[in-house]
């Protein structure tokens, strides 16, 4: 505790505090609405659950540095472009991202009316299954950011461990606000798709800085949210429902 309090340790503490939260902007934003399968009395619960469970996933990782530099190392090559178990991860990842967001979005936007009633809702296990890969995923970058950044690991776990704890008390109003708006929601699946590109790219060593894509998230937000302001006084955008309210 006094290495995480001492005067030295309060701005790296802070510093890595504040990476963390916006670096777990994409892990809520999946969560949230990934979650919106389940009935609405489970909803709460997954996003807990899902946040948690990135809280376990993430020390357990920084637990175990030696396991994750051995990611690092080549396993084999493809067409002169040498591929890792951390590339590997990376590559499914974002594959899976962009698959998951891609199908939430045809489901919003196409689905027939007959379709919707023919659904089921989605158990909650399966659920938090899918969080819980994604949060590997996630929780890779974070961490490996997390070392980069603070050699001391007490910091870098109290700063994990406050940030996550934040998400998930803020995970349950952003969670209420896309639902309430479809725009958003679509929006948010949009750069979800955004971002498993970039694990996709990110899986063949070719790097593009989350800086853009954050700054493009925070700027359509902002004129999104300016849009509602003026379509307050409109009908409103409805899209398919998954489940019955």
């Amino acid at each position: 505790m006094e290495a995480i309090f001492s005067i030295h340790s309060i701005i790296p503490f802070l510093t890595l505090f504040a990476l963390e939260l916006v670096l777990g902007i994409d892990n809520i934003i999946f969560i949230s609405i990934i979650s919106d399968r389940l009935p609405a009395r489970q909803r709460r619960r997954a996003r807990t659950v899902g946040l948690s469970l990135a809280i376990i996933t993430r020390l357990l990782l920084l637990l175990s540095l030696s396991w994750m530099m051995g990611l690092i190392e080549p396993l084999f090559t493809v067409f002169s472009q040498e591929i890792s178990g951390k590339d590997i991860i990376l590559i499914l990842g974002g594959l899976f991202l962009i698959a998951k967001s891609t199908h939430e979005i045809h489901q919003k936007l196409e689905s027939s009316d007959e379709e919707e009633v023919k659904k089921k809702t989605s158990s909650f296990t399966f659920i938090i299954i899918q969080i819980l890969l994604l949060d590997i995923v996630f929780s890779l970058d974070s961490v490996i950011t997390a070392v980069g950044m603070v050699n001391e690991i007490p910091i870098m776990v109290a700063a994990i461990i406050v940030s996550t704890i934040i998400m998930i008390i803020a995970s349950h109003s952003i969670a209420e606000f896309v639902d309430r708006h479809p725009t958003i929601k679509i929006l948010a699946l949009s750069f979800l798709v955004l971002i498993g590109v970039a694990l996709l790219a990110e899986g063949f060593d070719t790097h593009i800085p989350k800086g853009y894509i954050y700054f493009s998230m925070a700027y359509a937000l902002i004129v999104e949210v300016l849009n509602i302001r003026l379509r307050k006084k409109r009908e409103p955008i409805h899209l398919k429902k998954n489940l019955p309210p």
